[in-house]
């Protein structure tokens, strides 16, 4: 008799619940995406409140969309939640947005989370990292094995659409919404990361969003200018609502701006960079 996808996941969640329980005391980076916000469900559910805590690292780089999001699933699944605030804008490595940016961003939060879990007694540091996430640019991940944070998705070889469908069978109501990295990632290469170019991509972006842009989407900050990238589905609607989108986000700072005829690109910056250097 084959194997049915309900039972595969549900088998595979046993697996993770199973591993979770050999961590002792977990303390998870939590962002309210699907895959930290799967394993918070889940640690919250066979660790209990004792043994588990979730924590969100707050900068100007996360956006209060998916922050909003992160603090509604605690309530929903009684999540143990502890905020606190990461200083990787201070560091000049970081605003100077090379390729590797993000290894800065995670070597300060896992630093912070570390600093946590020593002082509150627990074992073990996980994150939300899958095993397709490795086939990926993910220089941030460098920062994680510095600080032996553990990936329990990626120790058992959870792919993302394992994460998505284990997600909808536990109700986790964001199961399905698109991936939202750091403002920072919308941010130009070599152009410097600064809280006032965060906040025009996440203004930007939330008036795309309230116009009813679903889906992916990215406003890229190129210095001057701003760049849309949002799905095939979407390029339509962008289209008969583009007087209003130049107007507003000209508004915001931009000098112009237009609609990358590509569509959405994950990793659509690195993409640029005739030569990825580490």
């Amino acid at each position: 008799m084959p194997t049915t996808p309900y039972v595969t996941a549900m088998t595979a969640l046993t697996a993770l619940e199973t591993h979770l329980l050999t961590l002792g005391r977990v303390l998870l980076g939590y962002s309210g995406g699907v895959d930290s916000a799967l394993l918070a469900v889940i640690a919250r559910r066979v660790l209990g409140r004792e043994r588990f805590l979730a924590v969100i690292g707050r900068s100007d780089s996360y956006p209060e969309a998916q922050y909003a999001n992160a603090r509604d699933l605690a309530r929903q699944f009684d999540l143990p939640l502890l905020e606190l605030t990461t200083e990787e804008l201070q560091d000049p490595s970081y605003r100077a947005n090379p390729v590797n940016r993000c290894y800065f961003c995670k070597r300060e939060l896992w630093s912070t989370l570390g600093e946590v879990a020593a002082r509150r007694g627990f074992d073990t540091v996980i994150d939300g990292t899958n095993a397709d996430d490795l086939t990926e640019h993910r220089p941030g991940h460098q920062a994680a094995l510095e600080r032996a944070v553990r990936s329990p998705l990626v120790e058992l070889g959870w792919t993302k659409a394992m994460v998505r469908e284990a997600a909808r069978e536990l109700g986790i109501p964001t199961w399905d919404a698109p991936a939202s990295p750091c403002l920072s990632s919308r941010i130009r290469y070599g152009l410097e990361v600064t809280p006032a170019r965060l906040r025009q991509v996440e203004s930007a972006e939330a008036i795309l969003r309230g116009l009813g842009i679903t889906g992916d989407l990215r406003v890229r900050h190129r210095g001057d200018h701003a760049s849309i990238e949002v799905s095939p589905a979407m390029q339509d609607r962008v289209s008969g609502h583009w007087r209003e989108i130049e107007t507003r986000l000209i508004a915001l700072g931009f000098e112009r701006v237009e609609l990358d005829p590509r569509g959405y690109r994950r990793g659509g910056l690195l993409s640029e960079l005739p030569v990825l250097r580490a």
